[in-house]
């Protein structure tokens, strides 16, 4: 059996040295959907994934809508804090939570689409009521 991937957007929705982030849900243990906001950073043809959520607090990394990086475009950045991690490794290297990491998410970048895998996403016509899911 092969593992699910996700395609979550194409490699070019993202430029090359930029962040997104994606506002998905997992599957929960208890089967319920459980959010699961994630921050994507695409440095070329690699892709790095993270859940979006500082270890300091918990807050969300982006300080303004989709404003994940440093002012220098080099480190993930949390608004809240200021904490400032490593874009390869998700590892805080300044800030509150110095030592800790970010949660990382597993992407692979299938047939030119960032692909989240390792997880069991809720897909979209799975929120609805089985009334509305018919076409």
């Amino acid at each position: 059996m092969s593992e699910a991937a996700y395609v979550i957007c194409a490699l070019t929705d993202i430029p090359s040295r930029k962040a997104a982030g994606f506002q998905l849900a997992v599957v929960g243990e208890n089967g319920a959907p459980e959010p699961f906001p994630i921050v994507v950073v695409r440095w070329g043809h690699q892709v790095f994934g993270y859940r979006n959520r500082c270890p300091h607090h918990g807050s969300n990394l982006d300080w303004e809508r989709e404003q994940f990086l440093d002012p220098n475009g080099l480190r993930l950045m949390c608004g809240k804090h200021g904490a400032l991690f490593e874009i390869g490794t998700g590892r805080c290297s300044d800030g509150p939570c110095k030592g800790d990491s970010l949660t990382p998410v597993a992407l692979a970048v299938i047939d030119g689409d960032i692909c989240v895998t390792g997880v069991t996403l809720v897909e979209e016509d799975e929120d609805l009521p089985p009334e509305e899911n018919r076409a």
